[in-house]
Protein backbone atom coordinates (compact mmCIF):
# COMPACT_ATOMS: atom_id res chain seq x y z
CA UNK A 1 0.00 0.00 0.00
CA UNK A 2 1.50 3.34 -0.39
CA UNK A 3 0.07 6.82 -1.02
CA UNK A 4 0.23 8.43 -4.57
CA UNK A 5 2.76 11.15 -3.60
CA UNK A 6 5.23 8.78 -2.97
CA UNK A 7 4.70 6.50 -5.87
CA UNK A 8 7.91 7.24 -8.58
CA UNK A 9 9.77 6.57 -5.56
CA UNK A 10 8.41 2.97 -5.44
CA UNK A 11 7.43 1.74 -8.42
CA UNK A 12 10.81 0.23 -9.47
CA UNK A 13 10.09 -2.31 -6.73
CA UNK A 14 9.95 -5.88 -7.96
CA UNK A 15 6.39 -6.60 -6.61
CA UNK A 16 4.71 -3.45 -9.19
CA UNK A 17 6.41 -6.22 -12.47
CA UNK A 18 4.31 -8.81 -11.12
CA UNK A 19 0.92 -10.15 -11.74
CA UNK A 20 -1.82 -8.87 -9.70
CA UNK A 21 -4.95 -7.12 -8.92
CA UNK A 22 -4.99 -3.36 -7.60
CA UNK A 23 -7.40 -0.75 -5.57
CA UNK A 24 -6.92 2.74 -5.91
CA UNK A 25 -8.59 5.00 -3.51
CA UNK A 26 -9.40 8.24 -3.04
CA UNK A 27 -11.94 11.02 -1.88
CA UNK A 28 -15.30 12.29 -3.80
CA UNK A 29 -15.87 14.91 -5.77
CA UNK A 30 -17.54 16.72 -3.26
CA UNK A 31 -14.64 16.00 -0.84
CA UNK A 32 -17.49 13.88 1.51
CA UNK A 33 -16.07 10.07 1.81
CA UNK A 34 -14.07 7.90 -0.40
CA UNK A 35 -14.58 6.14 -3.88
CA UNK A 36 -12.47 3.37 -5.48
CA UNK A 37 -11.10 2.04 -8.49
CA UNK A 38 -11.09 -1.79 -8.67
CA UNK A 39 -8.49 -3.35 -11.61
CA UNK A 40 -5.83 -5.57 -12.26
CA UNK A 41 -2.58 -5.91 -14.10
CA UNK A 42 -0.31 -8.66 -16.01
CA UNK A 43 2.28 -7.19 -14.41
CA UNK A 44 0.52 -4.10 -12.11
CA UNK A 45 3.05 -1.66 -12.95
CA UNK A 46 1.77 -0.38 -16.63
CA UNK A 47 -1.81 0.04 -15.37
CA UNK A 48 -0.59 1.91 -12.14
CA UNK A 49 1.75 4.04 -14.74
CA UNK A 50 -1.42 5.20 -16.90
CA UNK A 51 -4.03 6.23 -13.54
CA UNK A 52 -0.69 7.93 -12.35
CA UNK A 53 -0.84 9.60 -15.33
CA UNK A 54 -4.95 9.53 -16.31
CA UNK A 55 -6.96 9.47 -13.12
CA UNK A 56 -7.53 12.29 -11.00
CA UNK A 57 -9.34 11.44 -8.18
CA UNK A 58 -6.80 8.80 -6.19
CA UNK A 59 -4.58 9.42 -3.44
CA UNK A 60 -3.30 6.06 -2.55
CA UNK A 61 -3.10 2.13 -3.73
CA UNK A 62 -3.07 -0.81 -2.49
CA UNK A 63 -2.25 -4.31 -4.84
CA UNK A 64 -1.90 -8.28 -4.18
CA UNK A 65 0.50 -9.96 -6.05
CA UNK A 66 1.61 -14.03 -5.16
CA UNK A 67 5.14 -15.38 -5.83
CA UNK A 68 6.64 -15.38 -9.27
CA UNK A 69 4.08 -17.35 -11.78
CA UNK A 70 1.68 -18.04 -9.16
CA UNK A 71 -0.92 -15.75 -10.82
CA UNK A 72 -1.98 -15.55 -14.11
CA UNK A 73 -4.06 -12.57 -16.46
CA UNK A 74 -6.78 -14.66 -15.91
CA UNK A 75 -6.71 -15.24 -12.15
CA UNK A 76 -6.40 -11.32 -11.30
CA UNK A 77 -9.03 -11.01 -13.92
CA UNK A 78 -11.85 -13.39 -11.32
CA UNK A 79 -10.49 -11.59 -8.56
CA UNK A 80 -10.98 -8.32 -9.85
CA UNK A 81 -14.33 -9.34 -10.89
CA UNK A 82 -15.23 -10.87 -7.53
CA UNK A 83 -14.16 -7.63 -5.86
CA UNK A 84 -16.21 -5.33 -7.98
CA UNK A 85 -19.18 -7.35 -7.14
CA UNK A 86 -18.40 -7.24 -3.40
CA UNK A 87 -18.30 -3.55 -3.04
CA UNK A 88 -21.28 -3.53 -5.30
CA UNK A 89 -23.17 -5.69 -3.26
CA UNK A 90 -22.19 -3.85 0.45
CA UNK A 91 -22.85 -0.61 -1.21
CA UNK A 92 -20.99 0.88 1.69
CA UNK A 93 -18.49 2.99 -1.22
CA UNK A 94 -19.16 4.39 -4.75
CA UNK A 95 -16.85 2.62 -7.44
CA UNK A 96 -15.20 4.93 -10.54
CA UNK A 97 -15.30 1.70 -12.58
CA UNK A 98 -17.10 2.00 -15.29
CA UNK A 99 -18.64 -1.18 -15.39
CA UNK A 100 -18.60 -4.11 -13.57
CA UNK A 101 -16.32 -7.13 -15.20
CA UNK A 102 -17.49 -10.58 -16.12
CA UNK A 103 -15.43 -13.35 -14.82
CA UNK A 104 -13.27 -16.04 -16.63
CA UNK A 105 -13.57 -19.24 -16.41
CA UNK A 106 -11.42 -20.99 -14.19
CA UNK A 107 -10.90 -24.69 -13.59
CA UNK A 108 -12.52 -25.92 -10.23
CA UNK A 109 -8.93 -25.92 -8.31
CA UNK A 110 -7.84 -22.52 -10.09
CA UNK A 111 -11.14 -21.06 -8.37
CA UNK A 112 -10.71 -22.72 -5.16
CA UNK A 113 -7.21 -21.13 -4.74
CA UNK A 114 -8.16 -17.84 -5.80
CA UNK A 115 -11.31 -18.00 -3.35
CA UNK A 116 -8.70 -18.57 -0.64
CA UNK A 117 -6.58 -16.00 -1.58
CA UNK A 118 -9.88 -13.52 -2.04
CA UNK A 119 -10.52 -13.76 1.77
CA UNK A 120 -6.83 -13.55 2.58
CA UNK A 121 -7.45 -10.05 0.27
CA UNK A 122 -10.57 -9.13 2.48
CA UNK A 123 -9.01 -10.24 5.53
CA UNK A 124 -6.39 -7.81 5.18
CA UNK A 125 -8.20 -4.58 4.12
CA UNK A 126 -10.04 -3.70 6.73
CA UNK A 127 -6.43 -3.55 8.90
CA UNK A 128 -5.52 -1.17 6.14
CA UNK A 129 -8.81 1.13 6.59
CA UNK A 130 -10.50 -0.18 3.37
CA UNK A 131 -14.03 -1.30 4.92
CA UNK A 132 -15.96 -0.34 1.10
CA UNK A 133 -16.54 -4.59 0.79
CA UNK A 134 -17.57 -5.34 4.04
CA UNK A 135 -20.99 -6.87 3.95
CA UNK A 136 -23.45 -6.69 7.14
CA UNK A 137 -22.88 -9.39 9.69
CA UNK A 138 -24.84 -12.88 9.01
CA UNK A 139 -27.36 -13.41 11.57
CA UNK A 140 -26.15 -16.40 12.89
CA UNK A 141 -23.17 -14.05 14.07
CA UNK A 142 -25.39 -11.20 15.57
CA UNK A 143 -27.87 -14.04 17.49
CA UNK A 144 -25.69 -13.72 20.65
CA UNK A 145 -26.46 -10.15 20.44
CA UNK A 146 -29.52 -8.18 22.00
CA UNK A 147 -32.54 -7.11 19.55
CA UNK A 148 -32.80 -3.67 19.98
CA UNK A 149 -35.53 -1.14 18.49
CA UNK A 150 -35.60 2.57 17.26
CA UNK A 151 -39.05 4.11 16.77
CA UNK A 152 -40.86 7.23 16.49
CA UNK A 153 -44.46 8.16 14.62
CA UNK A 154 -42.67 8.04 11.05
CA UNK A 155 -39.74 5.38 11.82
CA UNK A 156 -39.88 1.52 13.47
CA UNK A 157 -36.25 -0.42 12.73
CA UNK A 158 -34.64 -3.01 14.79
CA UNK A 159 -30.89 -3.57 14.86
CA UNK A 160 -28.07 -5.00 16.82
CA UNK A 161 -24.94 -3.60 18.42
CA UNK A 162 -21.81 -5.56 16.83
CA UNK A 163 -17.92 -5.74 16.84
CA UNK A 164 -18.19 -4.97 12.73
CA UNK A 165 -20.35 -1.90 13.33
CA UNK A 166 -24.21 -1.30 14.29
CA UNK A 167 -26.03 -3.54 11.72
CA UNK A 168 -30.06 -2.00 11.24
CA UNK A 169 -31.95 -5.13 9.67
CA UNK A 170 -33.59 -5.61 6.34
CA UNK A 171 -37.17 -4.50 6.64
CA UNK A 172 -36.98 -1.68 9.38
CA UNK A 173 -38.62 1.07 8.14
CA UNK A 174 -36.65 4.99 8.22
CA UNK A 175 -38.28 8.19 8.28
CA UNK A 176 -38.73 10.04 4.89
CA UNK A 177 -38.75 13.58 6.08
CA UNK A 178 -36.13 14.74 7.74
CA UNK A 179 -35.67 17.44 10.31
CA UNK A 180 -34.37 20.93 9.97
CA UNK A 181 -31.66 20.46 12.30
CA UNK A 182 -30.33 17.43 10.20
CA UNK A 183 -30.02 19.89 7.51
CA UNK A 184 -28.56 22.81 9.10
CA UNK A 185 -25.84 20.89 11.09
CA UNK A 186 -25.82 17.10 10.22
CA UNK A 187 -25.91 17.85 5.67
CA UNK A 188 -23.28 14.83 5.69
CA UNK A 189 -26.21 13.09 7.40
CA UNK A 190 -28.45 14.06 4.34
CA UNK A 191 -25.78 13.03 2.31
CA UNK A 192 -25.68 9.35 3.49
CA UNK A 193 -29.57 8.87 3.38
CA UNK A 194 -29.71 10.16 -0.28
CA UNK A 195 -26.88 7.92 -0.87
CA UNK A 196 -28.73 4.78 0.63
CA UNK A 197 -31.53 6.24 -1.46
CA UNK A 198 -30.01 6.16 -5.03
CA UNK A 199 -28.23 2.60 -3.80
CA UNK A 200 -31.13 0.76 -3.10
CA UNK A 201 -30.76 0.58 0.11
CA UNK A 202 -33.81 2.32 1.40
CA UNK A 203 -36.63 2.21 -0.83
CA UNK A 204 -39.92 4.45 -0.75
CA UNK A 205 -42.64 2.14 1.06
CA UNK A 206 -45.89 3.88 1.96
CA UNK A 207 -45.15 6.78 4.06
CA UNK A 208 -41.57 5.67 5.29
CA UNK A 209 -38.34 4.17 4.07
CA UNK A 210 -37.85 0.57 4.20
CA UNK A 211 -34.54 -0.96 4.38
CA UNK A 212 -34.20 -3.67 1.56
CA UNK A 213 -31.15 -5.06 2.97
CA UNK A 214 -29.48 -5.65 6.65
CA UNK A 215 -26.79 -2.44 6.29
CA UNK A 216 -23.91 -1.86 9.05
CA UNK A 217 -23.43 1.72 9.79
CA UNK A 218 -19.93 3.08 11.84
CA UNK A 219 -22.04 4.08 15.08
CA UNK A 220 -25.36 3.24 16.65
CA UNK A 221 -25.81 7.53 16.53
CA UNK A 222 -25.56 7.38 13.02
CA UNK A 223 -27.61 4.61 12.73
CA UNK A 224 -30.47 6.32 14.78
CA UNK A 225 -30.48 9.58 12.82
CA UNK A 226 -30.56 7.80 9.44
CA UNK A 227 -33.42 5.36 10.95
CA UNK A 228 -35.13 8.68 12.58
CA UNK A 229 -33.56 11.45 10.33
CA UNK A 230 -32.84 13.61 13.06
CA UNK A 231 -29.82 14.15 15.04
CA UNK A 232 -29.84 11.18 17.65
CA UNK A 233 -27.53 9.74 20.17
CA UNK A 234 -27.39 6.03 19.32
CA UNK A 235 -26.63 5.21 22.99
CA UNK A 236 -30.11 6.32 24.18
CA UNK A 237 -32.49 6.22 20.74
CA UNK A 238 -31.84 2.19 20.67
CA UNK A 239 -33.51 0.12 23.20
CA UNK A 240 -34.59 -3.32 24.14
CA UNK A 241 -37.81 -4.66 24.15
CA UNK A 242 -38.20 -3.60 27.73
CA UNK A 243 -37.21 0.25 26.94
CA UNK A 244 -33.51 -0.06 28.38
CA UNK A 245 -31.39 1.93 26.46
CA UNK A 246 -28.19 0.46 24.64
CA UNK A 247 -25.94 2.86 27.67
CA UNK A 248 -27.95 1.45 30.27
CA UNK A 249 -27.04 -2.01 28.93
CA UNK A 250 -23.39 -1.46 28.11
CA UNK A 251 -23.30 -0.07 31.77
CA UNK A 252 -25.03 -3.14 32.98
CA UNK A 253 -22.36 -5.42 31.11
CA UNK A 254 -19.53 -3.09 32.27
CA UNK A 255 -20.48 -3.44 36.32
CA UNK A 256 -21.45 -7.25 35.47
CA UNK A 257 -17.51 -7.84 34.09
CA UNK A 258 -15.85 -5.86 37.23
Amino acid sequence: MFPRAIYSKVRNREEFNQTGVYILLGPQTDGDGEMLYIGEGDPVRPRLESHFAKKDFWTKAVFFVAGPGQLNKAHVQYLESQLVSLALSAKRVPLENGNQPSAPTLSEADRADMDVFLQNVLGILPILGVFAFDTSPSISQVAASTPLFCKSKRANAQGFDTPQGFVVTKNSYAAVESAPSLADHFPNIIKQRDDLVQKGVLVVDGDKYRFTQDYTFSSPSLAAAIVLARPSNGRTAWEDKNGTSLKQLQEQQAKAED
